[in-house]
């Protein structure tokens, strides 16, 4: 564009510039016709004097310097004797009229290329304007036509990108004049061709690491996928892949399944699915329009939405199946079904990090297939017994417990599953300026690094010191947490708050969460806590301590036992109305809040001690450290 555009402007400005130039020259040109005396050219400056000209020969002189005279001058020299001096005006006049024509005949010349490049210009702007108006796709798909490759090589290439996909690839190929028939299946292919090896290339460290903000908002777009049993998420997923709106298709789906823990062969089945959903509603579109795309988009509807539909059904009948009778009845609560010598193996459904990226430290949801085998309350724990031997003695590894992070009933409301959520336990070596891999922790490292399908042994289902008395439903319940403690109170909120069981249709109480972490990105399910916050905005209240970003009233960092120190009154008078308080998470905790507690306490004039006894008498203080 540059380059023509100095070439043309060039000749234009040029002819236009000159043209009062010409005009002048051609003026003085034709005065200097009538001109009769030429210039007049000194004897004396070739050493020669007026009186020895006539002597020299005509063809060829020589002067007093010795220096060889053209016989023009001679003949100048001759010529001037009888004639007039000219002035010098008359000489540049004349000069210029030479350069005049000469520039004329230049312009004339050039007036033909003009007019081609006038016309090749416009030729260009109309194409220009022509391929602006194209889809994306298609400037893509004239971009690779520009290497020779052919075209059902672009539609592939085309299809493959995650800036087009099928989506756009498919109008394309209709654009370029290729069959629908060739047009869908090679645009399938095309799309899945890089979806294959991404998921098995997102299992590297480093390329997560590299494609931290893209997974980032690929969570964030897909993080209903995860929801529900199996076949749910299946079904989701194809859905997801399939509806062509923006911000979904098969490079989304394919990061948000590996994100949410999916099994690869799930996820490549309905990312597949989706994919050819996806070109069946794009080709009617472009086909019929609207009202094909309509109809497509209706037989994926039904395809997917049967799962939800009978799922759903299916669900609001069974839950209250793992209820007891009454529901509130601890008397069957299951207690150490599996022991460590004879342990339950059960198969990991998903390990998801939960954590943003500026967290300290890793923490992951883990869900398990115990196939309804090993049912447990909430408010419970799960043993886990990691493979190998120790070093120093060559024997099992022990049993580590890890309190369940779901309701009795799982994430997929089946009762055939249970979630934990561990932190990678990591060793910082000064001397190193690393982790020590000799030093993490055995059991949470084994967790955290599980894939689908993996084996784990498990023991428990164990204590009953966290369960919850559901015999009032008016009871207040106040959670206290620090990191990973927040798992039992997961499967609290949702039995309270999200599930159709008949604890929560009972409940009418309040349930207060405090969740102590380091920072914002350190958070443990906060997407779910705001929801049941925006759901039930007069039951269930949260409140964060953030020791990096907030401080407390004194202008330090701010803990748990400060947060809760904000709230002394309110907590001092629901306990003493019957709320039950829970704690859980580091032992370190409970040093800080015992004594925030006393300070309150010693300012109402109780006797702490005596205070702290009654409300373990009634079980109304549920401690669970490590």
């Amino acid at each position: 564009n540059r380059s023509r555009f100095s070439y043309w402007h060039i000749l234009i400005m040029t002819r236009v510039l000159l043209t009062p130039v010409f005009i002048l020259l051609a003026i003085g040109g034709i005065a200097d016709c009538f001109t009769t005396s030429p210039p007049q050219f000194s004897a004396s400056k070739y050493g020669i004097s007026p009186k020895q000209s006539f002597l020299l020969p005509s063809s060829r002189h020589v002067g007093a310097s010795g220096r060889v005279l053209p016989a023009m001058v001679v003949d100048n020299i001759d010529g001037g004797m009888s004639r007039q001096k000219v002035s010098k005006r008359q000489f540049a006049v004349k000069t210029l009229a030479r350069t005049a024509k000469t520039l004329v005949l230049l312009s004339l010349y050039t007036a033909p290329a003009l007019a081609a490049f006038k016309k090749k210009a416009a030729v260009e702007a109309t194409v220009e304007a022509t391929v602006e108006t194209l889809h994306t796709g298609q400037k893509v798909a004239n971009y690779f036509r520009s290497f020779g490759i052919p075209d059902l090589g672009v539609l592939a290439l085309i299809s493959a990108l995650p800036v087009v996909e099928l989506r756009g690839a498919v109008p394309v190929g209709l654009w370029m004049g290729i069959p629908i028939t060739t047009v869908l299946p090679v645009c399938v292919m095309g799309n899945m061709a890089p979806i294959i090896p991404l998921l098995f290339l997102l299992r590297n460290d480093s390329l997560k690491k590299l494609m931290g903000p893209i997974l980032k908002r690929a969570e964030k777009k897909s993080s209903s996928l995860g929801v529900g049993s199996l076949s749910k998420q299946w079904a989701s997923l194809a859905a997801f892949v399939g509806i062509p709106l923006p911000g979904t298709g098969a490079w989304t789906g394919a990061m948000g399944a590996f994100l949410l823990g999916m099994p690869t062969a799930v996820a490549l089945s309905s990312i597949f699915t989706g994919v050819v959903a996806a070109g069946c509603i794009m080709s009617a579109i472009t086909l019929a329009g609207r009202t094909g795309g309509l109809a497509a988009l209706a037989i994926l509807a039904a395809v997917t939405g049967k799962e939800f539909i009978s799922g759903e059904k299916g669900e609001i009948s069974k839950q209250d199946f793992l209820e007891a009778d009454p529901y509130w009845d601890q008397s069957t609560v299951p207690v150490n079904t599996y022991k460590n010598k004879a342990p339950f193996t059960g198969k990991v459904i998903s390990t998801k990090r939960i954590v943003g990226p500026k967290a300290t430290g890793e923490t992951c949801h883990i869900i398990i297939n115990h196939n309804g085998d090993m049912p447990y309350w909430e408010g419970q724990s799960y043993g886990v017994i990691p493979p190998g031997n120790r070093e120093k003695d060559g024997k099992p590894h022990s049993v580590r417990l890890y309190s369940i992070a779901s309701s009795r009933y799982g994430d997929d409301m089946t009762g055939n599953t249970g979630s934990l959520c561990v932190r990678r336990a990591t060793y910082w070596c000064p001397e190193l300026k690393a982790d020590d891999p000799a030093k993490k922790g055995i059991c949470s490292n084994f967790l955290c690094d599980t894939q689908p399908g993996d084996e784990v042994k498990m023991t428990g289902p164990a204590g009953k010191v966290m369960l919850l008395p559901e015999e009032d439903p008016q009871t207040d319940y106040i959670m206290v947490a620090t990191g990973t403690g927040i798992a039992p109170y997961r499967g609290f909120i949702r039995r309270l708050f999200v599930e159709n069981t008949p604890a929560a249709n009972a409940y009418k109480g309040e349930a207060w969460l405090f969740l102590g972490v380091a920072n914002s990105d350190a958070l443990l399910y906060d997407d779910e806590w705001q929801s049941v916050k925006q759901s039930h905005p007069t039951q269930f209240r949260l409140d964060y301590a953030l020791s990096r970003e907030q401080n407390n009233k004194k202008g330090g960092k701010m803990y748990i036992q400060d947060k809760m120190e904000e709230y002394a009154d309110e907590i001092f008078n629901k306990l003493d109305k019957g709320a039950h308080i829970y704690f859980c998470g580091l032992k370190g905790m409970m040093p800080g809040i015992q004594e925030m507690l006393q300070g309150v306490a010693d300012k109402k004039g109780l006797d702490y001690e005596e205070w702290l006894k009654g409300l373990k008498k009634n079980k109304q203080w549920h401690v669970e450290v490590y």
